[in-house]
């Protein structure tokens, strides 16, 4: 019968389809276009011959989603649907009785056709009752149905979200905790449930004072309070922090919780304090710069009337005093030298290059530090040192970095040596001092960004930070050894170049 319906069908397929075509134009032309009516009818009667052959409806899901699509457009509501599918089926009938071989009986056929487009329309219904939210509350299996999906998907959201997702209850403690508050917090979810909202406030009135003002709000309000503060992990660590917090209602609409997401900024606290520390720098290099300007030209004068002078002088006791002025002058104009070449913007070009002459300079450069009271700085330089291809400016930066640290370790009076050598795969530069020194856990911290010992206000905790990402990008290491006062070794192991 499936065979005799398909001759049928493609026999009389002219003649379906104008029925077809004309009873939609007479009843609905107004709402839909010439080329929409075509198209309709002919994915259909195409759709009809495949359920006819297989009987699997899956395949028309594709087609019943962009009629579904067509027809939301135009407003059709389901009655309107049904009657335009039943155009169809009447269009089908009418030329089917038009055969006179008929070999099984009209209704037999009859009933076949009705039984595919009643399914076709069951589905076509099925996609309409699920994206119309009132039918869906008058039809309780498909708003379990479509409440599960919805409810996968909201799982999935809380816990595969880098974000903390949290909610409290009306008893201050926590129903839920996903993996990204995980991530953040350090704790899992079996240790948080059921534990007080105030598990993550840092000791400190003001958190708490904070918390009191976030519930009396959100009780009071529908609408969603963002806060910037900060909150504890488990490890003990205070971390900066975005809160979004809306009201939980019940059915009847009164608070029954809240919830709140929460957002680590450190990495933003972070980035912005590099941009607000790398403005600063940029100024006080460019008034570094003025300043060995301004310098140099009066230095220049004053060197030329000492020699001036030494020329011209004859008496043994002035010429002892002129020499000492000209070495002063002399270390004031490599002073300014090098102040000049600290402060030129860094090149990024990678050059290959001696990497002792890098050291000397930064040595030169913190020699004149107003650190330095009274420090012997001694140096055992490799005459066979390799070349390495680097960024010499970042480079610079990196040793200048060290060198300042270890001038603080000794509060400016000490000892500080500077030894490179190497081996056959890297160039090593290690600077010591017999400062302070460090404990283990000092140690493991001070590369982080940010981390400082040092005073408020004298140190950023970016140096060592910095340096190490400058040597990390050049395949090579930072190495620390120190112990509490008997002083730190910072070695830097460089990989050497291919040439």
């Amino acid at each position: 019968m499936k065979k005799l319906i398909i001759e049928l069908i493609n026999k009389y397929y002219q003649e379906i389809f104008d029925l077809w075509f004309d009873k939609i134009e007479i009843s609905y032309g107004k709402r839909l276009s010439q080329s929409q009516k075509v198209t309709f009818v002919e994915s259909s009667l195409g759709i009809l011959c495949e359920l006819i052959v297989t009987a699997d409806y899956q395949l028309a899901d594709q087609y019943l989603i962009d009629i579904y699509t067509l027809f939301s457009k135009a407003d059709f509501n389901l009655l309107e649907i049904s009657q335009i599918f039943n155009f169809g089926r009447n269009s089908l009938l009418n030329n089917f009785q038009k055969e006179k071989s008929l070999t099984f009986d009209p209704l037999i056929v009859l009933g076949f056709i009705d039984e595919v487009v009643e399914q076709l329309f069951a589905r076509y219904s099925m996609i309409y009752q699920n994206a119309m939210i009132r039918e869906l509350e008058k039809d309780r299996d498909r708003l379990k149905t479509k409440l599960e999906v919805s409810q996968k998907y909201l799982n999935n959201i809380l816990h595969t979200s880098e974000t903390a997702i949290i909610v409290i209850d009306n008893k201050e403690k926590f129903t839920s905790w996903n993996k990204g508050a995980e991530n953040i917090f350090g704790y899992s979810e079996k240790e948080v449930i059921g534990q007080l909202s105030n598990l993550l406030l840092p000791n400190a009135d003001k958190y708490y004072q904070e918390l009191t003002f976030i519930k009396d709000i959100v009780k009071k309000s529908s609408e969603v309070l963002i806060l910037d503060t900060e909150r504890c992990t488990k490890d003990g660590r205070i971390i900066p922090v975005q809160l979004s917090v809306a009201r939980l209602p019940n059915k009847n609409g009164e608070y029954s919780g809240r919830t709140v997401i929460i957002k680590d900024v450190s990495l933003v606290k972070q980035l912005q304090q590099q941009i607000d520390q790398s403005e600063k720098l940029a100024v006080i290099g460019q008034l570094a710069a003025g300043i060995a300007h301004e310098i140099g030209n009066p230095l220049a004068s004053i060197s030329s009337l000492v020699q001036l002078i030494q020329r011209k002088n004859k008496d043994d006791n002035l010429g002892e005093q002129l020499t000492i002025i000209k070495e002063n002058i002399d270390r004031i104009s490599r002073i300014v030298r090098e102040l000049v070449d600290f402060s030129r913007p860094p090149s990024y070009e990678k050059i290959t290059i001696q990497i002792t002459d890098i050291i000397k300079t930064a040595v030169g450069i913190v020699k004149y530090d107003k650190r330095v009271k009274k420090v012997d700085f001694r140096t055992e330089f490799d005459v066979n040192m390799p070349l390495v291809k680097v960024v010499p400016d970042q480079l610079l930066q990196v040793f200048v970095n060290i060198l300042i640290n270890a001038l603080d370790a000794i509060d400016g009076t000490g000892n500080v040596f500077v030894k490179t050598y190497h081996d056959d795969e890297n160039a090593y530069i290690s600077i010591t001092d017999n400062g302070c020194g460090m404990d283990v856990d000092i140690i493991e911290k001070i590369f982080n960004p940010f981390y400082t010992t040092k005073e408020v206000g004298k140190g950023t905790g970016l140096g060592l930070s910095v340096s190490y990402s400058i040597i990390k990008k050049l395949s090579g290491e930072i190495i620390v050894e120190s112990e509490i006062n008997n002083g730190s070794t910072f070695i830097i192991r460089i990989p050497r170049s291919e040439n």
